[in-house]
């Protein structure tokens, strides 16, 4: 069964890919915003954005998600992200969901999102 992989990190990498596609499934790594100088919205639609493109890329979208694990850094912008998050995914076909408080990798990001999908 062919594994393809998009976007390899680079060095000190690599660490990751960004996106994996096996037979029917495209697995996300986590995504954060490239601009984090904007609010839990901005950075929230930059997310999106870039969760588009890679199902995209892979050969599918939004309605095929299959799980979805959010990461954000203070509860209090739940509501500012879910709003954003709400505005973009399919209503007919959302996917099972996490979202959960954590410190992340750099004390300006405020969300960051990981998706699987079917294609």
């Amino acid at each position: 069964m062919a594994i393809t992989r998009f976007d390899l990190t680079q060095p000190p990498g690599p660490r990751m890919s960004r996106c994996v596609v096996r037979d029917n499934t495209v697995y996300l790594a986590g995504l954060t915003a490239g601009d984090t100088s904007q609010d839990v919205k901005g950075q929230t639609k930059q997310i999106l954005d870039k969760i588009d493109a890679y199902l995209a890329q892979a050969g599918t979208g939004k309605s095929n998600l299959l799980s979805a694990n959010l990461w954000i850094k203070d509860m209090a912008l739940f509501a500012e992200m879910n709003s954003v998050w709400n505005a973009w995914v399919d209503p007919e076909n959302p996917p099972a969901r996490a979202c959960v408080k954590a410190d992340l990798a750099r004390p300006e990001v405020l969300v960051e999102i990981m998706v699987t999908a079917a294609k």
